[in-house]
Formats: structure tokens, C-alpha cells, sequence
């Protein structure tokens, strides 16, 4: 039987990756499968940091001038080399993130999805024609290609939030520099190489493109503080954020920010019960409660509390955890041995705070983590259940009164995912009226977003967006240009100044 390490080399060397590049270097790629070394990692020194800046740049200054219709064609190019590869890709995102296979393979598919949008993108960065006040003169607006695009990612999406940013940077004429997690280098590499290969059937796209910064917080600092950078788009913690946004700021960068959710979610007396089941299910156990969208807080009506928290209860209780090689597992390991550690203490400040927590506990023994999933009933929405802890634990609170539970529901700092389960469209629309979040939903969860909405949050959460509707903007300048075409020289507001 093969061996998760050789496992994982067959993929590189099936997926075109530099064999130097993973066999010959001071990072170690570690499987969560495990907890054991997949490869050694060649990292960018900071003279290759600087290097890639300058690539970056000049391959900026020819690629803005290129029509975007054939930009978009090497955008349609990637989504088939990705179609070609996503066996193989989702493989390697199971294998490095600890995905359960079909929630890997549906990551690859995103960003298959983001190509064929952004492709249809490529026709259709349009202005507006103003109406102008002045006689004989046309205004327009008119959105320009915008520079260097910087992308941090984290290990929880490891490629597709790269190519949700990538894929609009590239059709909006800009290159793209990449900074991967740390914990996930080798799904990177291989994203890179898949790249590469649209890029030499593309022909005439030049060098320096696509940058690839495989390292640790010197990398990404580089690209946050480096002038040659014109946007940033970040994924991770809020306190991540709450390091780069000043940075940016200070040099005037853009910033797209995807930071922390701590996701709520109510469950009405009118609720179809068995939708309501399904999607707090996945929400909250889906990916081992890796997401930004997790679901972390469930609002349960009174009168129906005792039954269907009882249903819950025991979907946790035997939901398959382990991994997710394996068949049938729908809960694959924690990332490390300190997303297992903060899991314990917060359930561990949930029991002080008189929460009753059932399930939590490791198994297995070793370098991987696993745990079974934690259902915390708590007294009231108090001390952790304020904190996001990246790990499978819902917070389950009752409620009696709807406005009292969005109240309750908008109390906590980050305001990204949230849903309600009613077939009351009184309480939907309540609902969708009065959610702070950047994603509100109705009969279903908090995970799963499409790729043609706008996705992202506020407060907290950092304001970002990506993927679809109008997300394509940031990555743009927008001009407006006025025409006078006629022989005279109106002022606007009827200013006179003859001279």
C-alpha cells in the first residue's frame, strides 16, 4: 500500500511540480492526516521577494495593454488545465488541508467556476455615460487596469480564495503575486505549475504574470509594506487583520480584507426541521469547523428546542469522524496540535461559563487531530461564546422572541455568514432586514457560498469582497473623462472666469 509521503509525490510529479521545489528545502510540509512529513519545502529569500515585486511590475506594464477579451482567454485556458487536473489538485487539498474528498473536489470546481465567470468578465468591464450639465459634452467613466496584486491566503481554502482574486486580477489587466499559508505550500506549487501550463499554451502572456512567495510572516510583510504593490487581498484572522490594514493604509494600498465570522444562525418555530437539521449540520461540523463561515451560534425557539436540539445532539454523536481517505468520513482532522489546544480551552471556558458540552473529545492518538464535533448548550450568548475558535464547536442558545434574538444575533464583532430556517415570510424578511452580516440567508447555512454573489463581510470581518457581482471593481481604477466637443468653454455649477 502506498504511503501518504509517496502518495503525495506521485501527485506533485503527475501535477508538473519542480521536483527541487518540494524535495529540497527548510520548510516542512506536514499532512493534518497524520501529522507527518510530506516534503521539504524551498522557500523565497528576501532577494527573490524583491525579485518576483520587479517580474511582477514589468510583466503589469505589458499585460495592462492587452485587450481584456484575450486576457480572458488565458483565464478560460487555466479553468481547462484545472478541469484537466482537479482529480489530482482536490487529492493534494485533501491530503495537505485535511478536506473530506468531495468538499476538496468542490474547491477545485470553485475555482473552475470563478474562470468561466471572470472569462465572461473579460467583455464586460463596463462604464457609465453621465449626464452632464454642460452643453455639447459627453462624460463617461471609463476603469483602468489597477497594478500589482498581492494575495494571502490561509490553509482552510488553499486554492480557491487564490483564484477567486487571480482570476478577476488577470482579466482586469493586472499581474498577481501570491503569498500561500504556510501549512498548505505544496497545493500552491501545484496551482503554480497548472498556471504555468495555460501560460505556455497562451503563447504571448509575459514573464512574471503570476508570482508564487512559498514562506513564512517575512514574506507576507514584504508584500503588505512593498511600495510596488497596489492591493492587497488578505484571508485569515481578525487580529491578522488588524496587523496589515494599518500597514496599507499607511502607503495608501488598497485592501481586500476576509476575516473572522462568528456565524449565527436561528432556527424558527415554523422551520421545515429536517432542512434546518441538514444545513446546521454541514455549517457547523463541515470541514472540521475550519471555515470562516462555520456556523458557531444556533438560536433555537422554545417550543421547539427540546426535539430538535435532541436530533442534533445525536447527528453529533454519529456523524463519521476520522480520515477522510477513508470512506464514508464526513469530518476529517483538525489542521494542528494548536487548533486542537484552543478548541479545549474554549470548551473548557464554556463548562466555567455553565455551558453543557457534549462531544469534543480527541480521537485517536499521535501527531493527527481528530475530534468528534462539540454541541455546547449554554445559558445565554456569554464569554466564549463572543470568541471565534476555529474548531467543530456550536454554541446552541434558546430563544422566545425574534427581535430579542437578532439583537443577540449582531452582538458579536465580526459580521460575516448568517441564516434563519422559517417558512414565516414575515420572519424571512425581519430576518433579512435586520441581519449586520455581508451573507444572510434563508433555508439554508452559512457555508456553501456560490462564486457569482459578492462574498465577504462587515465589522470585524474587515468589509472585503470577492468573486462575483461587482467584486471585479477593486482591482480596477475608475477615470471619469469629460469631452467638450463643442467651440465655447462652460463651467460647471455656472462658474464664470473670463480672463
Amino acid at each position: 500500500m502506498v504511503g501518504i509521503g509517496e502518495e503525495t509525490g506521485q501527485l506533485l510529479d503527475a501535477l508538473g511540480v519542480d521536483r527541487v521545489l518540494w524535495t529540497d528545502g527548510p520548510m516542512l510540509a506536514l499532512s493534518p492526516l497524520t501529522g507527518e512529513q510530506i516534503a521539504k519545502v524551498r522557500v523565497a529569500a528576501l532577494v527573490d521577494i524583491d525579485a518576483a515585486f520587479d517580474a511582477a511590475t514589468r510583466a503589469f506594464a505589458a499585460w495592462r495593454h492587452v485587450p481584456a477579451p484575450r486576457r480572458g482567454e488565458l483565464v478560460r485556458l487555466f479553468g481547462e488545465e484545472l478541469r484537466a487536473a482537479k482529480d489530482d489538485l482536490a487529492r493534494l487539498v485533501t491530503i495537505e488541508a485535511g478536506k473530506i474528498p468531495s468538499e476538496a473536489a468542490g474547491e477545485v470546481q470553485e475555482m473552475i467556476d470563478i474562470c468561466d465567470f471572470a472569462v465572461g468578465l473579460s467583455r464586460q468591464l463596463y462604464g457609465l455615460t453621465i449626464a452632464t450639465e454642460r452643453p455639447e459634452h459627453r462624460m463617461m467613466e471609463v476603469w483602468h487596469p489597477l497594478g500589482v496584486v498581492g494575495v494571502i491566503s490561509a490553509f482552510n481554502f488553499p486554492v480557491a480564495v487564490w483564484a477567486w482574486n487571480a482570476a478577476l486580477a488577470l482579466v482586469c489587466g493586472n499581474s498577481v503575486v501570491w503569498k500561500p499559508s504556510e501549512k498548505t505550500p505544496l497545493t500552491a506549487l501545484a496551482t503554480q505549475a497548472i498556471f504555468e501550463r495555460a501560460v505556455a499554451r497562451f503563447g504571448d502572456a509575459p514573464e512574471g504574470l503570476s508570482q508564487l512567495l512559498i514562506g513564512g510572516r517575512e514574506a507576507g510583510e514584504a508584500l503588505v509594506d512593498d511600495a510596488r504593490v497596489a492591493l492587497v487581498s488578505a484571508t485569515g484572522s481578525t487580529r491578522m487583520g488588524r496587523a496589515v490594514a494599518p500597514r496599507l493604509a499607511a502607503r495608501f494600498a488598497r485592501a481586500i480584507l476576509e476575516l473572522g465570522g462568528n456565524n449565527g444562525v436561528i432556527v424558527a418555530p415554523s422551520a421545515d426541521q429536517d432542512l434546518a437539521l441538514r444545513g446546521v449540520a454541514f455549517g457547523a461540523m463541515g470541514t472540521a469547523g475550519q471555515r470562516c463561515t462555520t456556523t458557531r451560534r444556533l438560536f433555537v425557539h422554545d417550543s421547539i428546542y427540546d426535539g430538535f436540539v435532541a436530533r442534533l445532539k445525536a447527528a453529533y454523536a454519529s456523524v463519521a469522524v476520522g480520515n477522510p481517505l477513508e470512506r464514508d468520513v464526513l469530518v476529517g482532522p483538525l489542521i494542528d496540535r494548536a487548533a486542537y489546544d484552543a478548541m479545549q480551552a474554549a470548551l473548557s471556558a464554556a463548562r466555567d461559563a455553565g455551558g453543557s458540552v457534549h462531544g469534543g473529545e480527541r480521537m485517536g492518538e499521535g501527531d493527527a487531530y481528530y475530534v468528534r464535533p462539540a454541541l455546547v448548550e449554554m445559558p445565554g450568548q456569554i464569554g466564549p461564546v463572543f470568541e471565534e475558535t476555529f474548531a467543530p464547536i456550536l454554541y446552541v442558545m434558546r430563544y422566545d422572541d425574534l427581535d430579542a434574538a437578532l439583537i443577540q444575533h449582531n452582538a458579536v464583532a465580526p459580521g460575516l455568514s448568517s441564516a434563519i430556517f422559517t417558512t414565516d415570510m414575515r420572519e424571512a424578511e425581519r430576518f433579512l432586514a435586520a441581519s449586520d452580516c455581508g451573507i444572510a440567508n434563508v433555508n439554508l447555512g452559512t457555508s456553501g457560498a456560490e462564486i457569482g454573489g459578492a462574498f465577504g463581510g462587515e465589522k470585524e470581518t474587515g468589509g472585503g469582497r470577492e468573486s462575483g457581482s461587482d467584486s471585479w471593481r477593486q482591482y480596477m481604477r475608475r477615470a471619469t473623462n469629460t469631452v467638450n466637443y463643442s467651440d465655447t468653454l462652460p463651467l460647471a455649477q455656472g462658474v464664470s472666469f473670463e480672463i
